[in-house]
C-alpha cells in the first residue's frame, strides 16, 4: 500500500492511513499558528480555530494547547502533548489526588483533569459551531495531547452523546484514569479508540498501577516499527529487550527517544510503504 499523499475527509472506521495522518495532526500541534494554518488548509480544511488556556496547576504545565480544523465531511481536533522530561516527576507520583471523571465516572490524573477542564469548553463550543454538515469528529493527540484526546473523547461520549467522535487516536499516552473510567470507555469507544505505543516509549508506563490504568485498543509498534494489532506478553517483553539493546551506547534513553511523535510518524508511513 503506498503512503497516501492527502487526508481522506471521508474516512469513517480505522486504517494505518488514517493513524499517519492523525499522527501527523498531532505532531503540527507542537508548531506555531501560522505553520498550523498553513498546512491545515493544504489539507483541505478552510477552517482553524486554535485552542490556548495560561493556568497554574502543581505540575510544570504553562499551558494547555490545541487546535480544531473543519472541512465539509470532517473535524479533527488535535491536542498539544509535552515533553517526557517535563511529566516525568508528577506522573511518577503517587501521591497525587484524583480529579473526578467525566459526568462522575471513575476519577482521572488531577493534572490532566485540570488541563482538560481549561480548554474543553472551547473545544466543545467550537465542535458545536463547526459541525454544520453532520461531518465526521476526530480527536488525536501525542504524550499529554493523547490523555486529552482521550478524555475530551468521553467527555463527550458520557456528557454530550450526539457529538460521539467518531474516532480517537492517541501516540505515547500516558495512563489516565481508574478502571471505571477505562470500562466506560472500553464499552463507548468499541472499535473508535486506538492506542499506539513505540516499544520502550515510557510515558505510556505511567503514571503508576493500579490506581491508573489504560483503555484497550492498543497498536504496539515493535523495535523494527512494525505495527502489531496484538502482541502476547512474552513477545512484547521479548521485543521490547531487544528495543533496549538496539542502541548500545544509549540503552537508558531509549524510553525518551521512543517517546518522539516523529518516530511514530516514521513508523506508520514505514508499515503503509
Amino acid at each position: 500500500m503506498p503512503v497516501p499523499t492527502a487526508i481522506d475527509h471521508k474516512a469513517r472506521t480505522y486504517s494505518l492511513a488514517h493513524a499517519y495522518w492523525l499522527a501527523q495532526a498531532a505532531d503540527l500541534s507542537y508548531k506555531d499558528e501560522a505553520t498550523i494554518e498553513k498546512q491545515a488548509r493544504n489539507w483541505g480544511f478552510d477552517r482553524v480555530r486554535h485552542h490556548r488556556t495560561r493556568f497554574t496547576p502543581p505540575f510544570p504545565l504553562e499551558d494547555t494547547q490545541a487546535f480544531t480544523m473543519a472541512s465539509d465531511d470532517m473535524i479533527i481536533t488535535a491536542f498539544r502533548g509535552t515533553e517526557p522530561q517535563q511529566i516525568r516527576d508528577w506522573l511518577s507520583d503517587a501521591t497525587t489526588p484524583p480529579w473526578p471523571g467525566p459526568a462522575k465516572t471513575g476519577y482521572v490524573h488531577y493534572g490532566f483533569g485540570q488541563a482538560l477542564e481549561s480548554i474543553f469548553p472551547d473545544v466543545k463550543n467550537t465542535l458545536h459551531e463547526y459541525r454544520t454538515n453532520g461531518q465526521t469528529v476526530w480527536f488525536t493527540g501525542h504524550s499529554l495531547g493523547g490523555a486529552l484526546a482521550m478524555l475530551a473523547g468521553a467527555r463527550l461520549y458520557l456528557e454530550e452523546p450526539k457529538l460521539l467522535a467518531d474516532g480517537v487516536y492517541t501516540y505515547g499516552q500516558p495512563r489516565t484514569c481508574d478502571r471505571l473510567l477505562a470500562a466506560a470507555c472500553n464499552k463507548g469507544f468499541k472499535q473508535r479508540l486506538f492506542r499506539f505505543v513505540n516499544n520502550n516509549d515510557i510515558v505510556p508506563q505511567m503514571p503508576p498501577e493500579p490506581m491508573y490504568t489504560h483503555a484497550e485498543a492498543l497498536r504496539y509498534i515493535d523495535s523494527a516499527g512494525k505495527v502489531h494489532e496484538t502482541m502476547s506478553l512474552f513477545g512484547g517483553l521479548a521485543d521490547r529487550a531487544k528495543g533496549l539493546t538496539a542502541d548500545a551506547l544509549a540503552p537508558a534513553s531509549d524510553g525518551v527517544r521512543d517517546h518522539s511523535i516523529r518516530k511514530y510518524v516514521a513508523a506508520l508511513e514505514k508499515n503503509l510503504a
